[in-house]
C-alpha cells in the first residue's frame, strides 16, 4: 500500500480525520462549522486538532493494532512470552508478510496525515499561540517513528506527504539524528512554557502538563543517545548528559501511562481471552529463581496447580497442537489486568517509566559518562522504581530484593537457568543485571525490550525450539522486520533504495545500524 500523501489543507483533512476520531474522546457537537480561515487556527479548531493529537497518541502506539504489530513479533523475540496457537509461526522466526504488512499500513495510512494536521495547523509561522501544542505533537513523532525504524530500519520520515507517487526511506542515523534537533526545538518551547498546559483532557497521558511533558521529552533524549552508544559514542554521550542535565524521569509520579477508557481499550484486553499466548520460559526463570514480587502482575499462575509455569519459545506446530488440548492449562497467562475485555475500561498503557530512565543512567555511568551518581545507586532505584510502579511499595520488600542473591533457575523444559546473575548488584556482572532488570522494568513493552535486547545481548535467552527462518538458527536473535510486500508493489524503487541504506539483505538477520 502506497503511503498516503497530503493533498489538502486543513480545513479538507477535517471531514476525513474526524470520521476516525468523534468517538475517540469526548467533543462538542460544532466542530463542521467551517466558516473560519483554513489558515488561522481558532478556539473551535483548537479543540479538533486535539481530538486529532488524541488519535494520534492511541494508534501512534499501536494499541488498537497491538496483537499484529507487537504481540505476535516483539513480544515473543524478546521472550516474555511463547506461543501456544498453532496456527501461528511467528514464534518460530517466520516473519509472517500479512501481520507486518497489516501493521505498516495501519500506521501510515493514518498516523503520518494525523500529525502532519496537527503540525501543520499548529505551526507558530501560521499561528502564533500554539506553540506547545506543536511542540507535544513534535515529541509524539519522535517516539513514535522511533519505534518504527527501530522494527525495520531505513523507513519513510522526512518526506511523507510529499504528494508525490514514491515515497523515499530515510537511513536510520539520519532519522536518529532528526530525533535530537526534533527534540531541542520541542524543549526549547516547552522551557519557555514552563507551568503550562497543552491540549488538556485530550491528552491521555499527561493531561497536557506542560512540565511532564519536558522530562518526557529528556528521558526520550536518554534513550535515543543509548540506542546510537555503540555507533556514535561521542554523539551518545554529549546527549545523555545533555538530558540528565536538563532533567530527566526520577519518581513514579512522572511516569508515562496512557489512560485507556471504554472508548480507547488496552489492545491487550481484546485478544488475551483468546489464549494464544502463555508466559515464556524466560519468564519462568527469572522471576521464579528471584522470587520476584511483581511475578503475580505480570502472569496469573497456573489453572491445574497455582504455579508460575513458562514455556519455551518456538514449539513446532506438532507439539503445539497436543499442547493447545492437554497442557496451556498448566501454563501462566498474562497478568489479571488483561485478562478479559471487561476489565480493560481504564487499564493502563505503559508508554515509558522513571525505572527506565534509572537503568539508563546505570548503563550511562558504566560508560564513565556523567549521569549524576553511581551506576549501582541508579540500578537500585530503578528496581524500587518498577516495583512501586507495579504497586510494591513496602520498603522491607524492596530492599530485600534489591539486596537478593538469588539466582534464575531451571524450568521444566529448560534444563539450566536463564542465567547465573544474582539480583544484588555485582560490578562484575553489572552490564547484564542492569538489563536484565530493565527487560524486567520495560514489561510489557515488548518494542523497547526487543530492541534493547538486540542492542546488548541482554539479558540472555533461551535458544527457540525450532527455527523455520533459514536465516535466523535457534541459537540467534531475530535482527528485524522485512519490508512489506505492499510497498514492494507500489513504492518498489523506494525500497530498494533503503535496502542499500539498511547496508544489508532484506532478512531478519540483518542488523540495524545502531547494533553493530
Amino acid at each position: 500500500m502506497r503511503i498516503i500523501m497530503k493533498t489538502y489543507k486543513f480545513l479538507k483533512v477535517i471531514g476525513v480525520v474526524l470520521l476516525a476520531t468523534v468517538t475517540f474522546v469526548g467533543c462538542t457537537d460544532d466542530f463542521l462549522d467551517t466558516n473560519t480561515d483554513p489558515l488561522v487556527l481558532t478556539e473551535l479548531d483548537a479543540s479538533l486538532i486535539g481530538n486529532i493529537y488524541a488519535r494520534t497518541q492511541y494508534q501512534g502506539f499501536d494499541i488498537d493494532y497491538h496483537q499484529t504489530s507487537q504481540n505476535l513479533f516483539a513480544d515473543h523475540y524478546c521472550q516474555y512470552y511463547a506461543n501456544t496457537q498453532n496456527a501461528f509461526p511467528s514464534d518460530r522466526y517466520v516473519l509472517v508478510g500479512g501481520w507486518l504488512n497489516g501493521a505498516w499500513n495501519a500506521f501510515y495510512g493514518e498516523i503520518p496525515n494525523n500529525l502532519s494536521v496537527v503540525l501543520d495547523a499548529t505551526d507558530p509561522a501560521v499561528n502564533p499561540g500554539f506553540e506547545t501544542l506543536h511542540a507535544l505533537a513534535q515529541i509524539w513523532k519522535v517516539i513514535v517513528y522511533e519505534r518504527k525504524t527501530n522494527y525495520w530500519g531505513p523507513v519513510p520520515y522526512f518526506s511523507v506527504n510529499n504528494g508525490e507517487s514514491s515515497v523515499p526511506y530515510d537511513s536510520e542515523r539520519d532519522i536518529y539524528m532528526d530525533f535530537f534537533s526534533t527534540l531541542d526545538n520541542a524543549v526549547a518551547t516547552l522551557n519557555a512554557n514552563q507551568g503550562g498546559n497543552a491540549f488538556g483532557a485530550h491528552d491521555q497521558i499527561y493531561g497536557g502538563d506542560i512540565d511532564q511533558w519536558i522530562r518526557f521529552a529528556n528521558t526520550l533524549r536518554l534513550r535515543i543517545a543509548m540506542r546510537v552508544s555503540a555507533v556514535e559514542p561521542g554523539i551518545a554521550q554529549q546527549e545523555a548528559e545533555k538530558a540528565v542535565a536538563a532533567g530527566v524521569m526520577t519518581d513514579n509520579s512522572h511516569d508515562a501511562d496512557f489512560q485507556t477508557t471504554s472508548n480507547s481499550i488496552h489492545g491487550m484486553n481484546r485478544y488475551t481471552p483468546w489464549n494464544e499466548f502463555r508466559m515464556s520460559a524466560s519468564m519462568e526463570s527469572v522471576l521464579n529463581g528471584y522470587n520476584d514480587p511483581r511475578r503475580e502482575h505480570f502472569f496469573r499462575p497456573a489453572v491445574t496447580d497455582g504455579a508460575f509455569r513458562g514455556l519455551r519459545n518456538g514449539y513446532e506446530i506438532v507439539d503445539l497442537q497436543g499442547l493447545a488440548v492437554l497442557d496451556v492449562n498448566n501454563l501462566s497467562a498474562i497478568g489479571p489486568r488483561w485478562a478479559d475485555v471487561a476489565a480493560a475500561d481504564f487499564n493502563p498503557y505503559e508508554i515509558m517509566q522513571s525505572a527506565e530512565a534509572y537503568f539508563l543512567r546505570a548503563e550511562g555511568a558504566l560508560n564513565g559518562w556523567n549521569m549524576g551518581g553511581t551506576a549501582e545507586e541508579f540500578y537500585n532505584l530503578g528496581i524500587e522504581k518498577s516495583l512501586i510502579h507495579w504497586g510494591i511499595t513496602d520498603v522491607a520488600t524492596i530492599t530485600a530484593y534489591q539486596q537478593s542473591t538469588n539466582t534464575p533457575v531451571a524450568t521444566h523444559d529448560a534444563p539450566a537457568p536463564l542465567t547465573t546473575v544474582p539480583v544484588k548488584f555485582d560490578p562484575a556482572n553489572a552490564l547484564e543485571q542492569i538489563h536484565t532488570q530493565k527487560w524486567l522494568g520495560l514489561f510489557p513493552d515488548g518494542w523497547e525490550a526487543w530492541a534493547e535486547q538486540r542492542r546488548t545481548g541482554f539479558p540472555k535467552r533461551y535458544a527457540i525450539m525450532a527455527s523455520e527462518n533459514p536465516d535466523v538458527g535457534v541459537n540467534e536473535t531475530m535482527r528485524r522486520a522485512q519490508f512489506v510486500s505492499g510497498e514492494y508493489e507500489t513504492n518498489g524503487a523506494a525500497v530498494n533504495d533503503a535496502i542499500t541504506k539498511l547496508g544489508g539483505p532484506d532478512l531478519g538477520s540483518t542488523r540495524l545500524w545502531w547494533n553493530p
